[in-house]
């Protein structure tokens, strides 16, 4: 499906990552991969993983926080691919501190960073993007949680920050249409990430969502990789602008049967 196609990948950390799983479907599917990492210490695992693709990936690395790393990753996709067909933007952060506390105890930095890494990430990618995409389109995705519309225990700033990445991916994909650019979000259901585990009774999530989801079961990184797959591939080309829940259904929940009928 993604043969002959090109694009780049933000966000991998480690074999749990949201990103990995949508590297290997993107890699099975036939496209020609980059991939970044954030710093040297989980450089390591990324390169390590790169190279049990069947299709040998550009990894670059890159600090979404630091402009010239940003703009020494697209002279390189410039370079090396000449176009873009896809960027898939799985970056988020926020201080442990701001996530353990009260909301009401945010700190300023703390809410600085949240959204530089988390949102501002996403406008400066697409930025540099846009003119490797212009001539043939694109897709760029995101990633977003149920957070960003529901208050979730231990989410705190991040939630806000997953508001407003949301309202990001509607005024880029609104700017960035008439250019045959398409931007969405993916909204998985909670998945034992590295950065999940930052999240404090994350486990307890876990167990809620498999027992109150339609589907009586918890996400499955595959199932974010092939909704992505749709995403950045001709089937969804009348589509931007979009929030797309990967999660069993459990958004759609006000209640369970069995919490209405008083059972349990």
């Amino acid at each position: 499906m993604l043969e002959g196609r090109t694009g780049i990948i933000f966000g991998i950390a480690n074999k749990r990552s949201i990103a990995w799983a949508i590297a290997q479907r993107f890699d099975e599917a036939g496209a020609r991969l980059a991939l970044t990492y954030q710093n040297e210490r989980l450089g390591e695992n990324v390169r390590e993983l790169a190279a049990t693709l069947r299709h040998p990936p550009l990894v670059l690395p890159c600090d979404v926080t630091e402009e010239s790393q940003i703009e020494a990753v697209f002279e390189t996709l410039a370079r090396e691919f000449r176009h873009l067909d896809f960027l898939i933007h799985s970056i988020a952060f926020a201080p442990r501190e701001d996530l353990e506390g009260a909301f009401l105890e945010t700190s300023r930095e703390g809410y600085r960073i949240a959204h530089e890494v988390s949102v501002f990430s996403l406008i400066a990618l697409a930025r540099r993007a846009a003119p490797l995409m212009a001539e043939r389109g694109g897709s760029i995705v995101t990633l977003t949680y149920l957070g960003s519309e529901r208050v979730m225990p231990g989410y705190n700033v991040m939630g806000v920050a997953k508001a407003a990445l949301e309202s990001t991916v509607k005024y880029l994909a609104a700017e960035l249409g008439p250019k045959g650019i398409r931007v969405n979000a993916l909204s998985p259901g909670p998945i034992k990430t590295l950065a999940a585990s930052g999240v404090p009774g994350f486990s307890r999530m876990l167990k809620h969502v498999a027992q109150t989801s339609p589907l009586r079961r918890n996400t499955d990184p595959a199932e974010v990789a092939d909704a992505a797959l749709f995403f950045v591939s001709p089937l969804s080309r009348g589509i931007t602008g979009e929030i797309l829940f990967v999660d069993g259904g459990y958004h759609i929940m006000g209640m369970t049967m069995a919490e209405s009928s008083g059972e349990g």
